[in-house]
């Protein structure tokens, strides 16, 4: 009998769910199975990828578990059947001069083979797996050069990779294309710098990164098997495409570019290669459903202008394609296919969108909507439209949030108490802890998971330290976990359950998130960084005016602080500015992120300093660093 600390077996109630989910997916094939195994050239045993100190930041010997044709009770079936074909690593030929290495990390990363070298799309998450997937394409094309890199859009998993695949001189030098989407460098730096420890912190629970590997774990992230664990890092684009129809040669390479602002991303972008006859759909089309709104927070996405840029896809490119591919999951081969595979990944996106706001129209709300809304039977019936990452349920709320905002038109909803005070009088209400904990328990032994957790919430809020209460929480939060068919709400409740039953201690320590993109960015982006950790209270009324001179780039900035608001100036000086600094950008991030002082950086020369240097470290004082390991499912 599992303690009270341990992962629980499925109950009888969530073996029933899984006996009623299995009636309704779709006809079993294995298509699926044969794209995603089509093309094998080669892998590296177990996808093991090590750091510079051993380390593994990727590999899949732990994912073993999956190789069972029949799914453990504790996992949801329909996800067991995404896990298995998540599983499936190495490098494949997706056509002539188009290769991709798949699960080496959360995203693909393709290689185009142009005339002296390798153009490379999306180099991952981390430089680690980037590179490996780079070596095993030289191991078996060629050793030859990277001659251009592309980034479909500003999402991480997308472009943090990129100094696997190249070389610090490379970058400094700008000889290699760096091809992204206008857009893609301001809002990779809004998504990931500017919330980046809250959306990083969330993330831990979307993508399970906490959980062990196994039935009870960790089993798969639907878009992927999970994030890799390496070096991070930003490089700006030398080449921004801003316009559909834009043609670049890239090393002897053909590309015609589709613009797709906000659809998977705010920057994104599709394109086509005349040449191979190959249809690149980025994150645009996956082999699920999407997110509309992703679970570890982003701005809320155009269902609407996503169906549009797919149908414009069709259009464009649908007739002469041979082979579709994108930055997630498996190619699809053949004009009909691909243009079939289109149309209804189109018309899922514009059927939430449309069918959210007639339910709206007719007066529900976002709750009320994702209880009631259901996909069509022709959609239904394709395992590429289930919820394997976003839900229909979260994303008709997406699409409601878009439109109408977060309140629902309840009043009662305008200010509601904040869960501490709500939880404590809750606890009041049911007469006391005993006996809402006793409401919890009924409700969990009836199977009422969804209530048990609900009620469950309020009871955890009010007193944290009760140690039953945060139990049977855990206890609903888990058998809702093994129940769900979304990798994401599985890694959000399953880790949720972990930590209730082993709160974390108190963490120490500080950050401020994405510190290894942060010294990357561009001056005018770095500064922009600065105003979301000012303290308010702390700032005041103070007024603070700071002169900057950035020697390797030669930009000059004003800096200023007031209404407890910092601002910056492009080509600006204050001739009675408080302080005046002359440094290197890279100077400048090491002294805002904290990793040296004013008067260490001033006294080696670092800095040029005149004027009142002490408001430049008021100033510093005033910057917030960020606990990274803030608590979720507690006060």
């Amino acid at each position: 009998m599992p303690g009270p600390k341990e992962a629980k077996d499925a109950t009888h109630a969530t073996c029933a769910a899984h006996a009623r989910l299995r009636e309704s997916l779709p006809a079993p094939s294995q298509d699926d199975f044969e794209n995603s195994t089509r093309g094998f050239i080669a892998t590296i045993p177990d996808a093991r990828i090590v750091n510079d100190a051993g380390h593994p930041v990727w590999e899949m010997t732990s994912f073993a578990f999956e190789d069972e044709e029949t799914p453990p009770d504790t996992v949801n079936p329909s996800l067991w059947r995404q896990a298995k074909l998540n599983k499936i690593h190495g490098l494949f030929k997706v056509t002539e001069r188009i290769y991709q290495v798949r699960n080496f990390d959360l995203s693909n990363i393709t290689f185009i083979e142009g005339d002296k070298g390798y153009v490379i799309i999306d180099p991952l998450i981390s430089a680690e797996t980037a590179r490996a997937g780079l070596d095993l394409m030289r191991e078996h094309r060629g050793n030859k050069p990277v001659t251009g890199v592309i980034y479909t859009h500003s999402h991480v998993d997308h472009y943090g990779g990129v100094k696997g695949v190249l070389a610090d001189e490379d970058i400094a030098s700008g000889d290699v294309p760096i091809i992204a989407p206008d857009g893609f460098l301001e809002e990779a730096v809004s998504e990931n710098v500017l919330a980046g420890v809250a959306m990083g912190r969330r993330a831990t629970y979307m993508y399970g990164a906490l959980l062990p590997r196994g039935p009870k774990g960790h089993v798969d992230a639907g878009l992927g098997k999970t994030v890799s664990l390496g070096k991070v890092s930003l490089v700006p684009p030398n080449v921004l495409i801003k316009e559909t129809g834009e043609k670049l040669v890239v090393d002897g390479v053909e590309i015609v570019f589709q613009m797709t602002p906000d659809s998977e991303a705010p920057a994104e972008m599709n394109f086509y290669f005349p040449q191979m006859k190959a249809l690149c759909m980025a994150e645009n089309c996956s082999c699920h459903m999407h997110n509309i709104y992703t679970p570890r927070g982003a701005q809320v996405r155009d269902a609407k202008s996503w169906s549009y840029y797919i149908n414009e896809a069709i259009d464009l490119f649908g007739a002469e394609t041979d082979v579709l591919f994108a930055s997630h999951h498996w190619p699809r081969w053949g004009s009909q296919t691909a243009i079939d595979f289109l149309k209804k990944q189109r018309d899922m996106y514009k059927y939430v969108h449309d069918q959210t706001l007639r339910f709206a129209n007719h007066g529900l709300t976002p709750t009320e909507i994702a209880e009631e809304i259901a996909l069509p039977p022709t959609l239904a019936e394709e395992w590429y439209s289930r919820g394997y990452y976003g839900t229909l349920n979260h994303n008709a709320k997406a699409v409601y949030q878009r439109y109408l905002g977060w309140f629902d038109g309840n009043p009662a909803n305008l200010h509601k108490l904040p869960p501490v005070e709500a939880g404590k009088r809750y606890v009041e209400l049911a007469g006391g802890p005993d006996k809402l904990l006793a409401r919890v328990r009924e409700a969990f032994d009836a199977g009422d998971y969804r209530w048990a957790a609900e009620i469950g919430n309020h009871l955890v809020f009010a007193d944290p330290a009760n140690a039953d209460a945060r139990h049977i929480q855990a206890d609903a939060l888990e058998q809702l976990g093994y129940q769900a068919e979304s990798g994401p709400w599985r890694g959000f409740y399953l880790t949720a359950a972990m930590e209730l039953r082993n709160p974390r201690p108190s963490a120490s320590g500080q950050g401020i998130g994405g510190a290894g993109q942060i010294r990357e960015l561009p001056m005018e982006q770095l500064l922009d960084s600065l105003s979301v950790r000012l303290n308010g209270p702390k700032a005041g009324s103070r007024y603070i005016a700071i002169n900057l001179d950035v020697t390797d780039t030669g930009e000059r900035f004003l800096l200023t602080l007031e209404n407890a608001v910092l601002h910056h100036f492009h080509g600006k000086r204050d001739d009675k500015a408080d302080a005046s600094l002359t440094l290197s950008r890279d100077t400048f991030a090491r002294l805002m992120l904290g990793e040296a002082p004013l008067d260490d950086l001033v006294a080696s020369g670092k800095i040029k300093a005149s004027g009142k240097t002490g408001a430049v470290s008021e100033l510093i004082l005033m910057l917030d660093f960020f606990q990274f390991w803030f608590e979720i499912v507690m006060p």
